[in-house]
């Protein structure tokens, strides 16, 4: 199992600037992914960026240019930084963790979801 400690969010105006955190603990396997997923009101979950252990990066179009993940591998946290936001941002925010435990399983795990709010 891992745990996922969420933290930061709140409420923002466009053009402003969150950063999300989230922490894991755990059974860590050393080939693995975080990253941050996004629900809007009315909405499915979306993926909006995720980094690999060895440093691999991918991002939502939709973020691209604006947002930025990194992780801290010694201490197993993952950051979102989002700048320049916008109303359509608005969501809740999942932290993920995937743990590669071998060629043909992983394991998902989720974070509870943190607000993000972008006044217009």
């Amino acid at each position: 199992q891992v745990q996922l400690v969420e933290s930061g969010g709140g409420l923002v105006q466009a053009g402003g600037s969150l950063r999300l955190s989230c922490a894991a603990s755990g059974s860590i396997f050393s080939i693995n992914a975080m990253g941050w997923y996004r629900q809007g009101p009315g909405k499915q979950r979306e993926l909006v960026a995720t980094i690999t252990s060895g440093g691999n990066r991918n991002y939502a179009d939709s973020v691209k240019g604006r947002f930025t993940i990194s992780r801290d591998n010694a201490k197993n946290t993952v950051y979102l930084q989002m700048d320049s936001l916008k109303p359509e941002d608005t969501a809740v925010y999942y932290c993920n963790f995937r743990n590669y435990v071998s060629s043909w399983k992983i394991e998902d795990y989720w974070g509870q979801g943190i607000q993000v709010t972008v006044s217009s």
